[in-house]
């Protein structure tokens, strides 16, 4: 513990206004011009209780990245003095000047019914505005559908952050068919040059488990076995969606916990065929055993 050198009193007083710190016996100061590394608080509304130091972070889910002053605080009314100057005003500031700023604050608000409707999260829906405002700032849009676009950066956005969201997903949201998805989101992907890896069918097992209501331990199971696929080269060539229904469907009937074809099926939208096929591959070359799956084995091979 610190003591004055003078007294040898370890009654010391810390003043942070004056960065000085103070024996209380004697006087002495030790130490002077200390430097303040606490939050310089500021407030410029006495309504503001919140205590910020700056303003809101940049973002691109708006059109001009957070950067704008906004007219409408209940001081402003006071300094104006005249609550119709106040109101116009306000309004000519939140007019947009620019076609691009336009045509973001449309796409934006597009993007906020498509994130509320999918539950998106605040990284997925950040990234897919950065997404969509480089294609219009390269042009991109131009010729094409503001939604198309829009669902084109959310689908590439999802990839990009592991989500499990499916092309079904997206094109269901934003109203348009899978086709018309599939061929803007490879058109921005190759125009702003961005790479994208396959999709992890691990991704999937949860949210197919759970809509299948299937217990974590099955969930665990449906893991493991795409990790053996995944090691033995089972995946090559073959849909993620496919590759976590096919384990889901295998594990569930491994604990004892079997569920139909069809309705693995309707919650992963793929064929019952698919499953089947995937089903009796990855139990066959994975040699897997087990008395329920001898049984399941016996009726799909009658």
């Amino acid at each position: 513990m610190k003591k004055c050198p003078e007294c040898g009193s370890l009654k010391l007083a810390h003043h942070k206004d004056k960065g000085e710190v103070v024996c209380k016996e004697c006087g002495l100061v030790l130490e002077d011009k200390m430097v303040d590394f606490s939050p310089e608080w500021t407030e410029h509304d006495t309504n503001d209780q919140s205590k910020r130091r700056a303003g809101a972070p940049l973002t691109y889910t708006q059109h001009d990245q957070g950067l704008g002053t906004e007219i409408g605080s209940s001081a402003d009314i006071y300094r104006l003095g005249n609550k119709d100057k106040f109101f116009r005003l306000r309004k000519w500031q939140r007019r947009v000047s620019t076609a691009i700023e336009r045509n973001l604050q449309l796409a934006l608000s597009e993007l906020k019914r498509i994130s509320s409707i999918l539950n998106l999260s605040k990284a997925v829906e950040e990234e897919s505005a950065r997404i969509y405002t480089l294609a219009v700032q390269k042009g991109l849009v131009k010729g094409r559908g503001l939604e198309q676009i829009v669902a084109g950066a959310v689908y590439i956005s999802s990839r990009i952050n592991d989500s499990s969201l499916t092309m079904d997903d997206v094109c269901r949201a934003a109203g348009i068919d899978k086709k018309t998805l599939g061929k803007n989101y490879r058109f921005v992907m190759r125009k702003l040059d961005i790479k994208l890896m396959p999709a992890d069918p691990v991704n999937y097992v949860h949210r197919f488990a759970s809509r299948l209501e299937l217990s974590p331990i099955t969930q665990t199971k449906a893991l493991k076995l795409i990790d053996s696929i995944k090691k033995n080269g089972l995946n090559s060539g073959k849909s993620p969606k496919a590759i976590a229904a096919g384990a889901i469907y295998l594990a569930a009937i491994m604990n004892g916990e079997k569920r139909t074809q069809e309705k693995v099926a309707m919650v992963s939208n793929v064929t019952e065929v698919t499953i089947r096929n995937r089903y009796k591959e990855f139990s066959k070359k994975l040699g897997l055993k087990n008395k329920y799956l001898s049984k399941a084995m016996k009726k799909a091979v009658a």
